[in-house]
This record gives C-alpha cells, structure tokens and sequence, in this order.
C-alpha cells in the first residue's frame, strides 16, 4: 500500500512537471515570435487600424 501511494505522487508530480514545461514552452514560443517580429500583438493591430483609416482616406479621394 505505501509503495502505491509512493507511485501515485510520483506519477502525480510528473504530470504536474510536464504540465509545467507545456506552459512554459508556449510563454518561449510566443516569446521568441514577439521578439522576432519586434512589435506586441496590440501594437500590430494599431499598426494594421491605421491603415485601413489611410486606405479610407485615399478610396474617399478616388
């Protein structure tokens, strides 16, 4: 009985450690993708809004 409930918290804790390293490396990955592109998502939606208010612009003068 004590060595099933040894194996238990083992199994618990190395569920828990892989769950850990998923989460850690989706934070890398968006990580490295924001760094990469050197913008956060928010700046590029403001970039992408600002845009579209100049191609308004120019279809409103054509």
């Amino acid at each position: 009985m004590l060595k099933a409930q040894k194996m238990r918290k083992g199994k618990n804790k190395a569920e828990e450690d892989l769950d850990n390293l998923k989460i850690d490396y989706k934070k890398l990955r968006w990580s490295i993708r924001t760094a990469r592109l050197g913008k956060t998502s928010d700046q590029w939606w403001q970039e992408i809004k600002e845009e579209k208010i100049r191609a308004d612009q120019w279809e409103k003068k054509f």
